[in-house]
Order: C-alpha cells, then structure tokens, then sequence
C-alpha cells in the first residue's frame, strides 16, 4: 500500500492545510492538529453550528493567544469556499457572514487559523426569529466550581418554571453556558426580554450569590448570570468550538449529572475527542434532534408566548 506524501498528509477533509506546522496556542497546538481535531469531531459539532451566522477569534501571529487574538464578525474576500455568505441587514449597513454548513467548511476555519467558532441563536433560514436562548455564568474570583454548578441548576429549574427543557455546556473558560431551545415564534427583542426577566428573578431570590452587572469589581464571590447574548446579532461560543486560551481547551456539553466534579480546563481536543469516542450516547441528543428541526423546538415557553 502506498504511504501518502507529506502534501496528502496535510489534506483535511479534502482541504488543504497551508502552514500545517504553524503554532496557534503558547502550549504547541499546531494548525493541522486543530484542522484534524474539527474534522473528527465534525458529526457532533455540525448541528450545534449548522445555518448559523458566525462570529471568529483569528489567530494572528505575534498575539498572544491569552488576550483573545482578533475578532472577525464579517466575511473577508479570502474566505474559503467550503463556507457559505450571506448578507445581513444590520442597523446602518448591510454586513456580510460565513456560515457553516459541512465538515469540510468546519476544516476550512481551521485553514483560516480561527481558533474559536461563535454562533448566533438563529439561522440564515429565518434571521429575525431566535430558535434558543443561552445564559452565560461567569463567576467572579472567590467563587467554587460547586457554586458554579449550583447556579446551572438554578437557572435550569428558572426554565422548567416557564414549560423550557435546558441543556448545559462548559465554556471552554470558567463557567457554564445554559441554553434553551424555543419554538420559533418571537423575535430578539421579546426573546432577550424573557432572558433579562428569568435573570433578573433568579438575582432577587439570591442577591448574595448573583449580580446583574458586568463590572469584574462587583463579581467577588458572586456570579454574575449573562443574558445579554440573547440580543441581535450576539453571540455565544458553540459547542465543540477550541477557546483562544493556553492548552486551547473545548465548550463541551454535558449531562446534568455530571458538573459537579469536573475540570473544565481539562477538556482539551485530545481528551474531547477521547471522550466522544468512549460515551454511549451524546449528552445533548435530545437537543441535536431539535437543532436538527430547528423549526419546532422544545416545549413552548409561557413566558416568550405572552
């Protein structure tokens, strides 16, 4: 049998990896390796990014990775063909988005040297009506994992209140992302109303444990439960997507059961894909089947039909 040359080696899902030794992480994730990880995990990561506009994190050399590299919420002119565009209107132009609709156009981000994939909470196919909503827990310092994950639940049981399944996620830093599909009825503002309403009663049934503000000096020992990623146009990172951090760790989702004793530092691509190979079944298949849908969602909420 013959041995692939080194430029089939650096073909990834029928895209070429240009630079495939290029470092994107201080700790030597190399931009092959992360082309391969993306394409491995592709069949589990498609429907959590499939239709949806995206905003990246681009690797540029000289930063460093830590301070976030740089953002691109528009299309560029070099972008690769795997990947879909489509014009959006927004308040005072019309912007330009790459969508993700294959494994190859997953790879191809990678050839691109983006290191983390945000999704909106809708897809190109019906823009203007959010099909999920997701609430972001960012802890201040002082504050234990326990908590973080008590606070998950707190917010899952806020949903349950108002007829919502909920699913969870680690976010690739120090928190949790609890997302909610919805039917697809409402628009963004009715949506981020209902996410301020839901945050806003979980604070006053425990002000000592959350905050409503974004200011890192009012988060000591407290969590302060993000909501406004439910607005047009916001984003949170998807699921499956690399963070633009040290050892490049993963947003992975997860079952209820299973965030008390966790690491989330620990999920790197290695030990994501290991993961995927060793589980039975995916934590979030409910919600892929509805990802899947994507047209009826969930059970219907109270709160959003008002």
């Amino acid at each position: 049998m013959r041995e692939p040359t080194a430029e089939e080696k650096n073909v990834v899902a029928g895209v070429r990896i240009s630079h495939p030794e290029r470092v994107l992480d201080p700790t030597g994730a190399t931009k092959l390796a992360l082309a391969r990880y993306y394409e491995a995990i592709g069949p589990w990561m498609l429907p959590h990014v499939f239709g949806r506009p995206l905003t990246l994190v681009r690797w540029a050399e000289g930063k460093e990775t830590e301070k976030g590299g740089v953002y691109l919420r528009h299309a560029r002119a070099w972008g690769p063909a795997a990947l879909r565009r489509v014009r959006i209107r927004e308040k005072t132009k019309v912007g330009e988005y790459l969508v993700v609709e294959s494994i190859e156009a997953l790879v191809s981000l990678a050839q691109m040297d983006i290191l983390e994939i945000h999704t909106w909470n809708t897809t190109v196919d019906d823009i203007e009506r959010p099909d999920r909503v997701v609430f972001d827990l960012d802890p201040g310092p002082g504050v234990s994992w326990r908590a973080i994950a008590g606070a998950a639940r707190h917010v899952r049981r806020a949903l349950e209140g108002e007829g919502l399944e909920s699913f969870v996620k680690t976010t690739g830093g120090k928190g949790l992302h609890v997302v909610a599909p919805l039917v697809r009825d409402r628009g963004w503002d009715e949506c981020l109303a209902f996410s301020r309403d839901v945050v806003r009663r979980i604070a006053r049934e425990d002000p000592a444990r959350y905050v409503l503000t974004m200011k890192k000096s009012a988060r000591r020992g407290c969590i302060f439960i993000d909501y406004l990623r439910n607005g047009r146009a916001n984003t949170s990172v998807a699921a499956y997507s690399t963070r633009a951090r040290p050892n490049t760790p993963v947003s992975v989702p997860l079952a209820w059961d299973e965030i008390d004793d966790i690491d989330p530092a620990s999920f790197t691509m290695d030990a994501v894909l290991d993961r995927m190979r060793r589980l039975d079944r995916d934590p979030w298949r409910p919600a892929q089947g509805m990802l899947n849908e994507r047209r009826t969602w969930a059970r219907r909420s109270k709160a959003v039909r008002r």
